[in-house]
């Protein structure tokens, strides 16, 4: 894809709205004697998706791109939103717990640890229909060598890409509906080699690009974005029983060091939200308090040990010292 730069199509002088309810646009472009201004088809679902949602909020120069041997205009848009204020002790948190077996798992929570809400968010079908293609490609890849799968790999991506808008966009609508002040994803950063019959899976998991267009839809309503550390978030059972054992053939459930079987996606997201209550309930105290809680809670002094069991160990002694 090609993007010429946007200072070429500046308003009034590049670039000029058509006449309102019409689908059209108009460039001055040079025709090889002279510049003149020429009408640009739109099509009628983009402006009326325009329309409804950007009328009346400021529109910048639009992007001239070239993809798949068409031309395209991008607009992009300016809005003012005002976040969320609300102080700690109020907030409602949606956690949510990326995956690759599931695609999210969202919990409401409140700085208690109350969980007032929890859904597991996945779209089976389209990768059932992802997973056909890399299927198709591997095969492919045998007989006739990867040079020539490049038209079925872009397929594949996206299909991968329409995945990750729907997950993102389900998150989102979640966290809305429950009136959530604050998403809270964990902080995902992969290095090294990737090995085993699972590679692909992990190499299309388009963990970063869901987190980044949830931001900008849960920034649009409203709500904030926060990140926390992934460490050990799966790995620790929510009620603070140690280290879980996962089965070698479900992975979804795991079973704790009690002998619970739990779903492990979900404990994540219950640590996921912990962590992030713990974090900003001991960042504003002073010191010495700080110092008094992290002895009587000493799991909350590295943040790669916390669970949920933590926060409401933490949330118990901080209204002991508080009463005293």
């Amino acid at each position: 894809m090609k993007t010429m730069p946007c200072q070429f199509f500046y308003r009034g002088v590049m670039y000029r709205e058509g006449e309102v309810g019409k689908d059209e646009a108009y460039l001055k472009l040079y025709d090889g004697h002279d510049w003149k201004w020429f009408p640009v088809r739109l099509l009628h679902t983009d402006m009326e998706y325009l329309r409804k949602n950007w009328y009346g909020e400021k529109a910048s120069a639009p992007t001239l791109e070239k993809k798949h041997r068409k031309y395209f205009l991008r607009f992009s848009y300016t809005k003012e939103v005002t976040l969320t204020k609300t102080p700690v002790k109020n907030q409602v948190v949606c956690s949510v717990d990326l995956g690759i077996n599931t695609d999210a798992v969202c919990t409401i929570m409140r700085p208690d640890g109350t969980v007032l809400g929890r859904k597991f968010i996945n779209f089976p079908s389209e990768k059932d229909r992802m997973y056909r293609t890399l299927g198709r490609i591997r095969k492919f890849q045998r007989e006739h060598g990867p040079a020539q799968a490049g038209g079925r790999w872009a397929y594949t991506k996206r299909l991968n890409t329409e995945l990750g808008r729907k997950i993102a966009g389900a998150v989102a609508a979640y966290a809305e509906e429950n009136h959530a002040d604050v998403i809270v994803f964990e902080y995902l950063e992969m290095q090294g080699k990737i090995s085993g019959k699972n590679k692909q899976k992990l190499h299309l998991w388009r963990k970063r690009e869901i987190q980044k267009r949830c931001g900008h839809q849960a920034h649009r309503k409203g709500i904030r974005v926060s990140r926390v550390c992934a460490w050990n978030t799966s790995r620790l059972a929510y009620d603070g029983s140690g280290q879980v054992h996962r089965g070698p053939k479900n992975h979804s459930l795991c079973t704790f060091q009690t002998g619970k079987r739990y779903n492990c996606d979900l404990s994540a997201a219950y640590n996921i939200g912990a962590r992030y209550f713990i974090r900003e309930l001991l960042k504003p105290l002073p010191a010495t308090e700080r110092s008094l809680l992290e002895a009587k809670v000493p799991s909350v002094k590295r943040r790669t040990s916390c669970a949920y069991a933590d926060l409401r160990e933490l949330r118990l002694q901080m209204e002991v010292l508080k009463a005293a």
